[in-house]
C-alpha cells in the first residue's frame, strides 16, 4: 500500500509498504509473542525520507500546520497542530 504524509498540503514523505525491512505479518507474529494485540492498536514501523529534521535547514512543525497521513485503501488521519 502507498503511504504519505504532507503538512499544509505539501507531499513531505512517499513510500509503500513492500519496502518495509520487515512485512507486516512478520512484524504481526514477532509482536503477537509477546503481547496480545487487538483491533485499534498501531504498529509503529519507522518512517520514510521526508521528516523535518532531515531538511537544510529543519523544517519543524509550528502551530496551525495541518498534517496529513494517508496510507492507501484505509484513509486518512488529519491532525492540526496546537
Amino acid at each position: 500500500m502507498n503511504i504519505r504524509s504532507r503538512v499544509n498540503g505539501e507531499l513531505r514523505q512517499n513510500s509503500n509498504t513492500r519496502l518495509f525491512l520487515a512485512d507486516i505479518p512478520h512484524l504481526i507474529s514477532e509482536l503477537s509473542r509477546g503481547m496480545t494485540l487487538v483491533p485499534g492498536d498501531i504498529i509503529a514501523t519507522g518512517t520514510p525520507a521526508g521528516v523535518g529534521m532531515g531538511f537544510e535547514p529543519p523544517r519543524w512543525l509550528r502551530s496551525g500546520d495541518t498534517v496529513e497521513c494517508e496510507i492507501e485503501n484505509l484513509g486518512v488521519l488529519r491532525t492540526t497542530i496546537r
